[in-house]
């Protein structure tokens, strides 16, 4: 998913970020509330974490605005300290999706995210990818290479989906496996034979390997053109 975070305590804004790229999610973030309605807005993400107390705009106005003004159907998942019943129900009046109190666990955080991700069908728009010759489609799960077709299996499709989140950036060999298999990680082999599959569909449809492999470091998108 890509998921736009909208909180103005540093700390919490960075774990949850740090978390959820490890969990192979694309996140932005905002510190404060007209900064996160403009993203919020403008661009297309699959779910918001909104913090209830946001400096210039309160989270209550912003997602109220959100759905009124701006016509936007994003699930909204809402944090807060206070937790009452009547701080609730404020919420759900104002749009959110759900509403999770602090301190909360990173893991319930993810899970109420796809929680209310697959409530709304998933119906947020996302957009191509493109880079450097390589575009993939999101919603389709269609990959081409400078025009031309590439077959992928689930596995190496999800690896290609995760390198082109953020092209150049050097993944871990955990990041990879982790975003993949989740908790059930594979033998040390897996990972390796995935990425084989990956740019063995590159090279059959005459494009060059367009994964880099920096050893005992991790692995980079480097982008590739049709041979």
């Amino acid at each position: 998913m890509r998921v736009l975070i909208i909180e103005d305590e540093s700390p919490i804004a960075a774990n949850v970020c740090d978390f959820l790229e490890s969990r192979g999610h694309v996140v932005d973030a905002a510190g404060d509330g007209v900064t996160g309605l403009h993203l919020a807005a403008t661009e297309e993400f699959d779910a918001i974490v909104l913090d209830l107390n946001m400096p210039r705009i309160d989270g209550l106005t912003l997602c109220r605005r959100l759905r009124e003004d701006a016509g936007r159907e994003t699930p909204v998942l809402m944090l807060t300290a206070r937790d009452t019943l009547a701080d609730k129900l404020e919420g759900f009046e104002a749009g959110a999706d759900d509403y999770l109190a602090k301190p909360f666990a990173l893991r319930e955080l993810e899970a109420r995210l796809l929680a209310i991700h697959k409530r709304r069908g998933g119906r947020v728009a996302r957009r191509e990818v493109l880079y450097a010759g390589i575009a993939f489609n999101p919603s389709t799960l269609a990959v081409t290479v400078d025009g031309v077709p590439v077959k992928l299996p689930p596995k190496p499709l999800r690896l290609l989906e995760l390198l082109l989140s953020q092209p150049e950036r050097v993944f871990s060999r955990a990041e990879l496996e982790t975003a993949v298999w989740g908790d059930r990680l594979p033998n040390g082999e897996t990972l390796r034979s995935q990425l084989h599959i990956l740019r063995r569909a590159f090279a059959a449809a005459g494009a060059a390997d367009p994964v880099e492999n920096l050893h005992g470091v991790g692995y980079r998108l480097t982008g590739t053109k049709a041979g």
